[in-house]
């Protein structure tokens, strides 16, 4: 196995000639099914395509990052990263940050601010005659009319200011390999308005002849003067968003208009696997020199067993981005991707993680997928579980046995977060499955902590949040305390909050703060400042100050001192 290359020595050494695509991140090259570019460099290199990746180019000076493996024979692609680069770079009260887990030594400003739009239009100013095509997370959710929470403003979508001939949103590597294969053939990049989970600009829009459905959406401009034309725009948006069968958006803007084709429906396990079986070195590229690259360090013995979240929780871009509905991955691809990790030399038997968005996902869907292609709910299960949705959690249960049964294995960590309301409810678990799964997670699979996220307790905010009831909190509580001591576990529970989130006050965080308290929470450490990101609810409401879907206005707290009050109210550094 060998790393892409990412230098004109590289390419040489390979006996290449010509590179048909070249990508450039805003990330530090790690050759790893969690790192986008790579994922994407893969795919094309297992479809036959000579690639290359330009990692965190130098945009200060003379670019010549950009200039020197050329112009590629079909497209550049673009992606800020695996973080949005504002979120990146400042915290939740605009603080530039000091580091970056993204780089190499964890340093920050190796990365522009607007990562995608920079590149870009450095691209296009250098070959202009060369199609470039932006995805990745900061693309993805920038792909219409956004509130900008950094400036505080609206922009436009991405595509107006980067300059970038097309847009691929979400999870890119099956989409990508198309464009590739079409302009393979010949066609052009002016010529690709039909790709699924694609967007574009068009000065020429013509209505779809196909039957297909047209969402038209308010124009940019409209957006910018009436906040309540934005809040129509994102709630239509939503509501497409989370359907099997989607309308293509059409939002007009500087007398253009961005178009969106719907996404690709994908939930075979086939489709997953796909890109998580490629031949990864699993490793950085050895230009780091051995620096550590903390993000590399935090997933390298972790597995990823599916994608997609239907939660919908009102400030999380998972939905937006990976899409509502779960792609889960094959018990081979993931039984074989442990393997790989037992290989590598530093292995000590542990795996870091066995998860996903949310770590109990797995394999769920709905029952009936007729009654799926005509829902456009945006949770499955919020404000309560859906009957359709089949919620067992018994491949989870087996997969969990064969991995940590597996020879060499001494212990499986689930890292990510689990939604406990969707094995039980506030009067209990909701089957003898479902309390099984609990009590083997306790015992098997926690570090000594289990990380939860109630995040508030407040009824109002937590309605803002679309999270459920504190009540289910205290009983999940009630039967971890009741394994703890049952099986001398001595484990810790440790519950996330957000504090100003809108809707929330500070009287709201008071009231947390004593409940809390009341429990023996006395000393918390998983506060986040709400930070508002693009095409989320939650951002909607902190820029319009209402609920999109209802008008009812809301409190939000927008000023840095209030922010920070909010928080310190929680971590006990502002007495009652």
């Amino acid at each position: 196995m060998f790393f892409l290359p990412t230098s004109k020595k590289e390419v040489e050494a390979l006996g290449w000639n010509e590179l048909d695509v070249i990508l450039f991140t805003g990330d530090a090259y790690v050759d790893h099914p969690s790192f986008g570019a790579a994922v994407i460099g893969r795919v094309l290199e297992a479809d036959g395509f000579r690639v290359a990746i330009v990692p965190q180019p130098n945009w200060r000076d003379d670019l010549r990052d950009f200039r020197k493996l050329g112009a590629p024979r079909l497209f550049f692609g673009i992606s800020g990263g695996c973080m949005d680069s504002m979120v990146s770079h400042y915290t939740a009260n605009k603080r530039l940050r000091s580091d970056d887990a993204y780089t190499a030594g964890n340093i920050a400003g190796f990365r522009p601010d607007d990562a995608v739009t920079v590149y870009s239009r450095i691209l296009k100013k250098l070959f202009p005659e060369t199609p470039v095509i932006i995805g990745g997370i900061e693309a993805s959710l920038r792909r219409l009319t956004h509130y900008d929470y950094w400036r505080d403003t609206l922009k436009p979508s991405i595509l107006l200011e980067s300059h970038a001939d097309l847009l691929a949103y979400g999870m890119g590597e099956h989409v990508i390999r198309k464009i590739a294969h079409y302009l393979q053939e010949g066609r052009t990049i002016s010529e690709l308005t039909d790709v699924p989970q694609t967007a574009y600009l068009t000065d020429n829009f013509i209505p779809s002849q196909t039957g297909e459905v047209d969402a038209m959406l308010h124009s940019y401009e409209d957006c910018k003067k009436d906040k309540r034309k934005f809040a129509e725009n994102f709630c239509r948006i939503e509501t497409e968003s989370n359907k099997i069968h989607a309308a293509r958006l059409i939002e007009p803007i500087a007398g253009k208009c961005t178009v969106v084709n719907p996404p690709e429906y994908r939930t075979g396990e086939s489709d997953a696997d796909f890109a998580f079986d490629l031949p990864y070195t699993r490793l950085p590229h050895p230009r780091y020199k051995g620096k550590q690259i903390p993000a590399f360090e935090m997933i390298k013995f972790s597995v990823n067993i599916h994608r997609g979240c239907f939660g919908g929780c009102s400030f999380c871009t998972i939905s937006a981005h990976q899409g509502k509905f779960i792609t889960s991955r094959s018990e081979r691809s993931i039984l074989n991707e442990v393997r790989q990790i037992m290989q590598m030399p530093d292995f000590k038997g542990y795996l870091s993680d066995l998860g996903g968005p949310s770590a109990n996902m797995y394999r769920m869907k709905g029952r009936d997928a007729g009654l799926c292609s005509k829902c456009s709910r945006y949770s499955c299960i919020y404000p309560k579980l859906c009957k359709n949705l089949d919620n067992t959690h018994s491949s989870l249960l087996e997969l969990y046995t064969k991995v940590r049964n597996m020879e060499g294995i001494k212990k499986v960590f689930i890292g990510s977060g689990i939604r406990y309301d969707l094995f039980m409810d506030a009067k209990g678990f909701l089957s003898r499955e479902h309390a099984r799964y609990f009590g083997e997670l306790l015992q098997h699979h926690v570090s000594g902590r289990l990380k939860v996220a109630p995040e508030h307790c407040s009824p109002h905010v937590l309605k803002a949040m679309r999270k459920p009831g504190f009540d289910l909190f205290m009983k999940m509580k009630e039967e971890f305390d009741r394994i703890d001591r049952s099986k001398n576990l001595r484990q810790q529970l440790v519950p996330y909050f957000i504090s100003s989130h809108p809707g929330c006050s500070e009287t709201d965080m008071r009231q947390l703060a004593g409940a809390m308290q009341q429990i023996r929470f006395n000393r918390l450490e998983q506060v986040q400042d709400f930070t508002p990101t693009p095409m989320t609810l939650s951002s909607v409401m902190f820029y319009c100050g209402f609920d999109p879907y209802t008008g009812k206005k809301l409190f939000v707290s927008r000023k840095k001192e209030e922010k920070l009050k909010q928080k310190d109210v929680l971590l006990g550094k502002i007495l009652f």
